[in-house]
């Protein structure tokens, strides 16, 4: 082999262990919630809930707050599925429970009074990220309890509920 079709292979081998590099610093992975786990917190908040006498809707969603898990009680009102699904979104979005969110962004000076108006966004509490290690792997959102602090209540039951089967 000539040294100018040695430097071209050697160039050529470099390019393309570049681009390689490149590629995997343009990407990123994420843990996400299995659908059983999100099924085993839904359940969890749900009997939570109906042990109080009330009825309610449960959703479990991964990190980007899409649904993973849906449930509603028999006599829970049709409002409280597309409620709970943004709690659980508004949280995923946020990355903080929707009490939180909902007490920053309620305040009469709040440069984030906006955000109330963004379609699917929830602005009560009943919305809980779900983290493991350090890291959001989904969200919860409950809704039909008798207000936001007692759908919390539910919603805390079912992270709860799964807390040994997070730890990666």
């Amino acid at each position: 082999m000539n040294m100018k079709t040695l430097s071209i292979l050697v160039v050529a081998i470099l390019g393309i262990s570049g681009r390689t590099a490149l590629a995997d610093s343009a990407t990123w992975s994420q843990k996400v919630i299995t659908p059983e786990i999100a099924l085993k917190a839904a359940q969890a908040a749900k009997a939570a809930c109906g042990k109080k006498g009330w009825q309610v809707s449960v959703a479990v969603t991964d990190p980007a707050g899409l649904p993973l898990v849906v449930l509603r009680d028999r006599y829970a009102g049709w409002h409280t599925l597309a409620a709970a699904e943004g709690k659980a979104r508004t949280a995923a979005s946020w990355r903080q429970s929707t009490g939180a969110v909902a007490a920053r962004v309620n305040k009469a000076d709040s440069a984030e009074q906006a955000i109330k108006n963004l379609p699917g966004v929830v602005m009560i509490g009943g919305g809980l990220p779900i983290e493991s290690a350090g890291e959001m792997v989904g969200a919860i959102g409950v809704s039909g309890a008798p207000g936001g602090d007692n759908d919390d209540v539910c919603a805390k039951a079912g992270l709860d509920s799964v807390e040994g089967d997070l730890s990666f």
